[in-house]
């Protein structure tokens, strides 16, 4: 090969150089498209076979169906009795499916029917708070817990796919109503203590009285110590009739009652002659 009398290449082989280039370039676009296009149909063919791409890198499959775990994308809010405060509901949805899937396919799914599945949750507490009044929070949950029981699973279909959901949910006051609650629940917590303390105090008379009962009851031929027995007998019914007392008043009126009257005094007894 010559160059021409100028020094530079002749155009033959400015053109053959050219085109050795381009066979090399084709070359290698041509071997990363082909590995391109393998690595993409195996995956295609997994997707379709609804099976993880086999690679030395892939994780073991785990055991039994898939389930995942889904929050509501915010709170559920639900008017009360007279539409001016409301209640607010916490809900988690617990999906999963009878068939063995992917979890991207199980993902589309459960993206696909969440929104189906917190109106049908909206509307079970909107029937059970529609006659509840605003401070009824708890009595809303329960009543959802149970609706949620009588029917624990509930089943979205699209083709030949069946995805089951379990929901749950947690209902929390509206923030308006808490400061108006707060001197009622601190009183009936001040109420239920001194409550637990008089039976506490009742309790320990009557079984105080019944030790006692006993001891005197092995020195039954002293006349002092016979009658200091009868004392502790009749004390002892005392303690036990306060101790019922405390419980009927209890039962009767609510620690959370405003006229809730006071509770019984125990009666002292002197023993004498002991």
């Amino acid at each position: 090969m010559t160059d021409a009398p100028d020094g530079r290449p002749r155009p033959a082989d400015q053109w053959r150089h050219r085109g050795i280039r381009g066979l090399f370039v084709a070359r290698d676009v041509s071997v990363r498209g082909w590995r391109w296009w393998a690595r993409s149909w195996d995956r295609l063919v997994a997707a379709l076979q609804d099976e993880a791409p086999v690679n030395s890198a892939a994780a073991p499959t785990p055991s039994g169906p898939l389930v995942e775990q889904r929050d509501a994308p915010r709170l559920i809010v639900v008017p009360a009795r007279g539409y001016v405060y409301s209640f607010s509901i916490r809900a988690t949805f617990a999906w999963s499916s009878p068939v063995s899937l992917r979890s991207e396919v199980l993902s589309w799914y459960v993206q696909y029917f969440q929104p189906t599945a917190v109106q049908r949750l909206t509307r079970l507490a909107a029937d059970a708070a529609r006659d509840l009044p605003p401070h009824r929070a708890g009595d809303l949950e329960v009543a959802l817990q149970q609706a949620l029981a009588d029917e624990p699973e509930w089943t979205y279909q699209r083709g030949d796919i069946v995805i089951t959901c379990r929901p749950d949910a947690a209902v929390r006051l509206d923030d308006r109503i808490m400061p108006a609650l707060q001197a009622h629940v601190d009183r009936m917590v001040t109420l239920e203590y001194q409550f637990d303390e008089q039976l506490r105090k009742a309790r320990y008379a009557e079984e105080l009285s019944r030790q006692w009962t006993t001891i005197l009851g092995a020195h039954a031929e002293d006349r002092d110590v016979a009658d200091a027995r009868d004392q502790m007998l009749t004390a002892q019914k005392e303690a036990a009739r306060w101790v019922t007392e405390l419980l009927l008043r209890h039962t009767e009126h609510p620690a959370g009652s405003a006229t809730a009257p006071p509770a019984p005094t125990p009666q002292r007894r002197t023993i004498t002659g002991c």
